[in-house]
């Protein structure tokens, strides 16, 4: 892929980035097909997390943030629209 077109993807961290310099790794799936790239963040991001690229170091390196995940339609807190 692209460097340019990683930028604003969102990826699952496979092995636990550790933060700082200590890196771990991260999927990211695009038309179907899964990349994996050796990712770094400021901060320790465990396993299973999803986490958005915003920045790519070349040679299958990228940074990462974590990214929240939103709640699913119907699992909202708050009054639902034309409710009682």
């Amino acid at each position: 892929m692209a460097r340019q077109s990683l930028v604003g993807k969102i990826g699952t961290v496979i092995h636990p980035v550790r933060g700082g310099s200590r890196a771990g790794e991260v999927r990211v799936v695009v038309e179907g097909m899964p990349h994996y790239y050796i990712a770094y963040a400021a901060v320790e991001v465990p396993a299973g997390t999803e986490v958005i690229i915003i920045n790519s170091r070349g040679s299958q390196q990228v940074d990462v943030e974590p990214w929240p995940k939103l709640p699913a339609v119907g699992d909202a807190t708050g009054d639902a629209e034309g409710s009682p």
